[in-house]
């Protein structure tokens, strides 16, 4: 009796292999992983800052926290789907640290005081990332891929492993419930 002829190993089962790998230490798997990988994280820097260098600097900070954070890494999801959402979290916490930064300093780059316990002059006012971060997993994922990043719900689904409509009903909750939110 003949034996038969193994199965070819998938595209997935090899990233799973090298996410295990890297994640035990294997700089060489991580090597993999971060080349399979950097050209869509480099895509979305690109997409959400708008500027080329300063997309290079955000996805070497992508793939440091990658790096640090792979041991959390469970496999509910693929890999590259993780990556991605570290990267947009990489990115949104960059954003947020530079517009404090921006607000520190007046326009000739000079500190300014800030004048403390002044209040807003239509009342208070909920920051949008503070809002967009309150919005369930799903329909915050879905949100930002779309209207942040500028993706099309079947990019997402397939992405999210979610259906075109599903992508279309978060985003349709997470519009909601921002603007609610925000009183709007």
């Amino acid at each position: 009796m003949l034996a038969a002829a193994p199965e070819p190993v998938t595209q997935l089962e090899k990233a799973s292999d090298d996410v295990a790998l890297a994640a035990s230490g294997d700089r060489r798997a991580f090597e993999r992983l971060y080349r399979e990988n950097v050209n869509r994280v480099f895509a979305v820097c690109v997409r959400m800052s708008g500027d080329r260098m300063r997309a290079e600097e955000l996805t070497q900070d992508v793939f440091v926290r990658v790096w640090e954070k792979l041991p959390l890494f469970r496999g509910e999801s693929a890999f590259s789907t993780w990556v991605h959402r570290l990267a947009v979290n990489v990115i949104l916490n960059a954003r947020k640290a530079e517009g404090r930064e921006r607000s520190r300093l007046d326009p000739d780059g000079e500190e300014r005081l800030q004048m403390r316990g002044a209040s807003p002059r239509h009342g208070d006012r909920m920051d949008l990332e503070t809002a967009i971060a309150t919005l369930p997993p799903g329909a915050r994922r879905v949100f930002v891929l779309h209207d942040i990043e500028g993706y099309k719900h079947e990019e997402i689904a397939e992405m999210l492993g979610v259906t075109s409509g599903g992508s279309k009903a978060q985003l349709h909750r997470a519009r909601m419930l921002l603007r609610e939110a925000l009183g709007t």
